[in-house]
């Protein structure tokens, strides 16, 4: 059985494995789209969202958000240190050009977390 040690460096870098792709793109893979064909492919065709889909996608975010800060709010410190070390890890790195859309998200992943300590659960003094 391995150490708690091993499982911690373990856990770090399958942590850092999962966050290679998300460079300043929010998400982008190293072709730098998201959704790409395989060699040789016709490229893909993603159909533009309607209206009522785009309405139901911000109904979905806004339920997630809410659902995320819940959970937040009873996270340990190390899961809330995480979280925000997520957000920096996705910020602008020396070398990269920052995007616009990844520096919002950096910010909206810490507002989150800090959203979610007003409903953190303090003992009484």
């Amino acid at each position: 059985m391995p150490s708690s040690d091993q499982d911690s460096l373990e856990r770090r870098r399958l942590r850092q494995l999962a966050l290679a792709r998300w460079e300043n793109e929010g998400g982008a893979t190293s072709g730098g789209a998201l959704f790409t064909s395989a060699p040789g492919e016709s490229p893909v065709d993603v159909p533009h969202l309607t209206n009522a889909e785009l309405v139901q996608l911000r109904i979905r975010v806004i339920a997630l958000e809410n659902l995320l800060i819940a959970l937040l709010a009873e996270a340990s410190g190390q899961q809330l240190d995480l979280a925000r070390e997520m957000a920096a890890y996705i910020s602008p790195r020396p070398g990269y050009t920052p995007h616009r859309l990844t520096l919002l998200a950096a910010r909206e992943m810490i507002s989150i977390v800090d959203r979610a300590s007003q409903f953190r659960f303090m003992p009484p003094e």
